[in-house]
């Protein structure tokens, strides 16, 4: 029998969605206890300023982003703006275990890191998605953990039974639909209530966005050998979610049947992936606030291709959720503790 202790916890970046997240989750964890909940510009606030819908942390102060006040904890997650994790991290020992929500850790390569971010690249740390093949067992043992994005998330998952069995070629169709929490707490025109209310737009186009070649970057970790991703994301009139379709030509042979046995083998002892029964289909609403993923396939006769619909929540299993499966795995809790994949509805 596992013998758990107490955590402490710090989550820099505290009053952004993703942050926020982070917080409701570890809440519910039976071993963690909340530290230091670090920001920028809200510094000298509470956390009751910000997020109303976490009571017990109310009256805690938010207090400045640096290595002083991330010192003393046994994790460290880090919710911040893309390419602000490396220098916080660096400061932070090798004994603290840091998950870091932003992309700054995710790619291997150097090159798609500068051509799509712009930037130096950080590093490459484990990536933080256990149903990858093999994944799971190198983040029991990893101090530092990079957080997959949520697009990420939900094709990786959508495809990797296909490309792990062989069941497709390499050229990738996605389109993917997301709440507006994707694109962070920032005031923005085009998601104001009035843009956004009834309305769906495209964003993204023609294989610019910043997720695709971590999209790519997983398939090659399922088995693809040279995947070509076309992905087109969607910004829905929701606040949270993603559904993603992903289509796929179909290897020679395979049928309905092959696709569905595959299917059921590759996640049949996965506590958060849930291959559907058939006639069932994904829907947003049915993870709301889960670490859920609802997985649902077809063959396109027709075309000849696999059709794979993922749903997940973009804040919890797409990002503050994944940090704690992670922060699970890597001190050696049960995988599931603090989580849940039953959703909230309607």
């Amino acid at each position: 029998m596992i013998m758990l202790v107490t955590i402490r916890v710090a989550v820099a970046g505290c009053t952004g969605y993703a942050g926020g997240e982070a917080l409701r989750l570890l809440l519910g964890h039976p071993e963690v206890e909340i530290g230091a909940v670090t920001a920028k510009s809200s510094v000298g606030s509470i956390l009751g300023d910000h997020l109303p819908n976490l009571p017990a942390l109310a009256d805690r102060p938010i207090v400045a982003t640096n290595a002083d006040n991330l010192a003393g904890h046994d994790v460290v997650i880090l919710a911040l703006p893309h390419g602000a994790s490396a220098e916080i991290a660096a400061q932070l020992g090798d004994d603290v275990l840091v998950l870091d929500m932003g992309a700054d850790f995710r790619l291997t390569s150097s090159a798609d890191w500068e051509k799509f971010y712009g930037s130096p690249h950080a590093g490459t740390w484990p990536y933080g998605l256990p149903e990858i093949p093999g994944q799971r067992e190198v983040l029991k043992s990893a101090k530092r953990i990079a957080i997959p994005g949520c697009y990420p998330t939900s094709v990786t998952l959508a495809l990797a039974p296909a490309v792990a069995n062989g069941l497709i070629t390499d050229d990738i169709v996605v389109v993917a639909a997301s709440g507006t929490s994707g694109a962070g707490k920032s005031a923005k025109v085009n998601l104001l209530g009035a843009e956004v209310m009834g309305s769906m737009s495209a964003y993204g186009v023609g294989g610019v966005h910043r997720h695709t070649p971590e999209m790519v970057q997983n398939l090659m970790a399922c088995g693809a050998h040279a995947p070509k991703v076309s992905f087109t994301p969607l910004l829905a009139p929701m606040p949270r979610g993603i559904l993603a379709t992903c289509t796929a030509p179909l290897a020679d042979g395979v049928d309905h049947d092959a696709v569905r046995a595959a299917y059921t083998a590759f996640y049949a002892d996965e506590s958060f992936v849930h291959y559907l029964p058939e006639g069932r289909w994904p829907a947003t609403q049915s993870v709301v606030g889960s670490n859920a993923c609802h997985v649902q396939t077809a063959v396109d006769t027709t075309t000849g291709r696999l059709v794979a619909v993922a749903a997940i929540d973009n804040l919890t299993k797409g990002t503050a959720g994944a940090a704690v499966q992670c922060l699970n795995l890597a001190l050696g809790f049960p995988e599931t503790l603090g989580l849940t994949d039953n959703g909230v509805a309607p």
